[in-house]
């Protein structure tokens, strides 16, 4: 099923006006379908981004109440969330809380940290800036609103 698809179903299906809302449709970054699945089941209630890159791809920031649909490996359609919460944080400021809310490897902060500056040091790279721990982080919560 893809992004539009999906959308649709959630929109018929909760009765809601397609011009109501609208969503963005995106994978995770590092294993889209692993990190979906986390999701899926519960564990996954948060992500994290460089603040720089959406200055770098003029995208606008997310916002409580916006809808994502999140997609695999494949671009396929697996959910749906919804933002609940955004906070923009110096990396090294982030805490354990969010960490587990992102809940990748063992929950912890220090395996948080290791992995995204590891990932964000290969996106901002990827963009021509550099990372550092002072850089501002835009910390997501979310919830599952749909699921096929």
């Amino acid at each position: 099923m893809n992004a539009e698809q999906m959308w649709n179903e959630f929109v018929t299906g909760n009765q809601i006006k397609e011009t109501e809302y609208q969503y963005q449709s995106w994978a995770f970054g590092v294993d889209a379908d692993e990190l979906a699945d986390l999701v899926l089941r519960g564990i996954k209630t948060g992500t994290a981004s460089a603040y720089p890159l959406y200055e770098v791809e003029n995208e606008a920031l997310p916002k409580a109440g916006d809808y994502s649909i999140i997609l695999d490996s494949k671009d396929e359609a697996v959910c749906i969330i919804k933002t609940t919460k955004v906070y923009i944080v110096p990396f090294r400021e982030v805490r354990e809380e969010h960490a587990g809310k992102e809940g990748e490897g063992d929950g912890s902060l220090e395996y948080w940290r290791k992995v995204h500056i590891e990932f964000f040091s290969q996106n901002m790279s990827e963009a021509g800036r550099l990372f550092d721990e002072d850089m501002p982080v835009v910390c997501e919560e979310f919830e599952l609103v749909y699921r096929p």
